[in-house]
């Protein structure tokens, strides 16, 4: 008979049996949490008033950025207010003296191999490489050639011969790959120049500089004197600071949590819905933090690099020479490494390849790759472009050592974690209640060496292809 009633099953099924089991239940899980290790890392500075000023010293060397450029078919043309990019133009925003300039410029195309500059010629002219890579090669003591360093996209070469009559080229220029040049010859530029009175007088104030003693920074020496014996004049010195010093606003990442009341009353066991929601939202706005405090076009880490800091490859993908370089751009204390995991995998390779092969440290109970000692954490954040290339960024991290450091709220209303709120907005007329989530912050290198960046690293390189 109990088989007329139930078919062939002589026991209950585990369907049945389901709707009395209490099912074992994990929290929400999210695939766009990352380790954020550069959040982990970072030392936070509490900032009151919402500003976070960071005196230097002046320096009386000018920066020395990135030129860029318009394309128009096959043609390109500079774009004249990021001119102020070249040493001698920095703080110059006359627009129409500007356009000017840009219209002189030269348009020329290289082949690899090509020689743009040779050591010991006259220089009369800027190149601005507005595409491919070119290095700058030296005679060494015994006759050999030595590369001196890079130059690519929107790099230049000669910016000093703008601001002198006669001189020669120091280093051999030459083509890496099809190299697009923008050239501006010295009689062009002080054609301009006699034009206008603007421009003349800040060329003169910039070269007045150059006569003052300055150190390797360009900050304004400090005269100590040493090594002396008996009774002689000591020297007066003073440090002079920066007039305008930069200020850091802190930034926000905000968004509003709507949850049903019914929700909230009624669906909180075994786990607290509202808890659950915020849970996850604060993930996602962490996740944005740290991808502003890196990406960010004002205070973002990779927008913030100085020239001087910015190295190329040599062959393209991340090699172990490499990374020995960007060490040495960031030598003082250096703290991590931060690259994309892909960037990570292709150092890997290009180490192997070599036969050499990095050590690991201990992080608690992670294990992450290390160079020279110094380790190297991934981060998503860090953008790969279409072509396949990425960042390496070296950081020196802390206020003691003149590094960079994080920047947050000292204290906030309804703070709910450091530097993030959680303020209860309202219920509406549909029983929905509204949290407002906020994450205030911002990033800030004390000093300019704190930071360096090896650019266009290649990911796509396998040597099993060669």
């Amino acid at each position: 008979m109990t088989e007329t009633i139930t078919g062939s099953r002589l026991s209950l099924s585990t369907d049945g049996a389901r709707n009395l089991a209490t099912t074992t239940k994990s929290v929400p899980q999210m695939q766009g949490i990352s380790s954020r290790w550069l959040l982990r890392l970072l030392p936070w500075v509490g900032v009151g008033g919402g500003v976070f000023r960071v005196n230097r010293r002046v320096v009386y060397s000018p920066g020395s950025g990135r030129v860029s450029f318009a394309d128009e078919g096959d043609t390109l043309r500079v774009v004249p207010p990021s001119l102020g990019e070249l040493p001698l133009l920095r703080g110059f925003d006359d627009e129409e003296v500007l356009t000017g300039l840009a219209q002189r410029f030269v348009q020329r195309e290289y082949n690899a191999g090509d020689t743009l500059v040779e050591a010991g010629a006259d220089a009369d002219a800027i190149f601005i490489v507005a595409h491919g890579k070119v290095s700058k090669l030296g005679q060494g003591k015994y006759g050999d050639n030595t590369v001196l360093g890079v130059v690519a996209d929107g790099e230049h070469l000669g910016d000093q011969v703008l601001g002198q009559s006669e001189g020669t080229w120091g280093a051999t220029a030459r083509a890496d790959t099809a190299v697009t040049a923008m050239v501006l010859s010295r009689a062009d530029f002080e054609e301009i120049v006699g034009r206008s009175e603007d421009l003349r007088a800040h060329v003169d104030e910039l070269l007045s500089h150059a006569a003052i003693p300055k150190n390797a920074h360009g900050e304004a020496s400090i005269d100590v004197a040493a090594g002396h014996s008996g009774e002689p004049d000591l020297p007066g010195t003073f440090v002079d600071y920066e007039l305008s010093p930069r200020e850091y606003e802190l930034s926000v990442a905000q968004t509003v949590l709507r949850v049903h009341s019914r929700v909230a009353d009624l669906y909180n066991e075994p786990m607290n819905q509202v808890e659950e929601q915020l849970r996850l939202t604060i993930e996602a706005l962490r996740e944005r933090q740290e991808s502003e405090m890196l990406n960010n076009a004002d205070f973002g880490l990779l927008h913030n690099v100085e020239h001087g800091q910015r190295i190329h490859t040599r062959s393209g993908p991340p090699t172990p020479d490499d990374l020995d370089q960007l060490l040495a751009t960031v030598w003082k204390q250096p703290s991590f490494f931060l690259a994309h995991p892909k960037a990570i995998a292709a150092f890997g390779r290009e180490a192997s390849h070599r036969g050499v092969y990095p050590t690991s440290i201990d992080v608690s109970g992670n294990k992450v790759p290390a160079w020279r000692g110094v380790p190297i954490y991934p981060s998503n954040k860090i953008p790969v472009s279409d072509a396949g290339t990425t960042s390496i960024l070296l950081i020196r991290a802390g206020e003691e050592s003149g590094g960079v450091v994080g920047l947050q709220p000292t204290t906030l209303p309804d703070e709910y974690q450091p530097g993030l709120s959680v303020r209860f907005m309202n219920v509406n007329e549909k029983a929905i209640i509204s949290y407002l989530v906020s994450a205030y912050y911002s990033v800030a290198p004390l000093v300019s060496d704190a930071i360096g960046v090896l650019e266009n690293v290649e990911l796509g390189r396998h040597h099993d292809e060669d």
